[in-house]
């Protein structure tokens, strides 16, 4: 009888524990275990969310790392200033290796370019400073830019190539 009555008080512990996890308002048994059974049901979607969400934050993490490191690879910066036409002022930085200076001076040379006045250091890297004059006027910003990526670039892929 003790028995029976340890049961019984068991069950409706554990029916109340269901019931208030739940948010049920049932008194009855099959009521509360539907409710149970559709509260476990909205938990499972509830974590699927947010395992999709953690992986969709996974892979956003792991292409900005990715970005971040291409950006830190490519080491070659070019920026030119026009001051008035056909007047330019270069800033290049770019790793330390290889004739750097001389490819940046044959690109000069190919444009028709003339340097009035340039500070080059090698300490930290290759770094440039010059003020060009071009002897077509119609010579653009976008155009020295690339030229000058481009002999940069050049003169990686031999100084890489020799290495090999």
């Amino acid at each position: 009888m003790a028995c029976r009555l340890q049961k019984r008080i068991s069950m409706r512990r554990k029916l109340q524990i269901m019931r208030s996890l739940a948010n049920s308002n049932s008194a009855k048994r099959t009521f509360i275990a539907k409710s149970t059974v559709v509260y476990i049901y909205k938990l499972k979607v509830a974590l699927e969310n947010v395992k999709r969400e953690y992986e969709n934050l996974l892979a956003t993490r792991r292409e900005y790392l990715e970005l971040l490191n291409h950006v830190q690879d490519n080491k070659n910066n070019v920026k030119v200033e026009k001051i008035r036409t056909g007047t330019f002022v270069v800033r290049v930085k770019c790793e330390k290796g290889g004739d750097k200076l001389v490819a940046i001076l044959e690109a000069f040379e190919e444009m028709c370019v003339n340097v009035e006045q340039a500070k080059v250091s090698c300490e930290n890297g290759f770094s440039m400073e010059a003020i060009a004059v071009a002897e077509d006027q119609t010579l653009d910003v976008r155009d020295v830019t690339e030229a000058l990526l481009k002999a940069i670039g050049k003169q990686s892929g031999q100084h890489d190539s020799t290495k090999a």
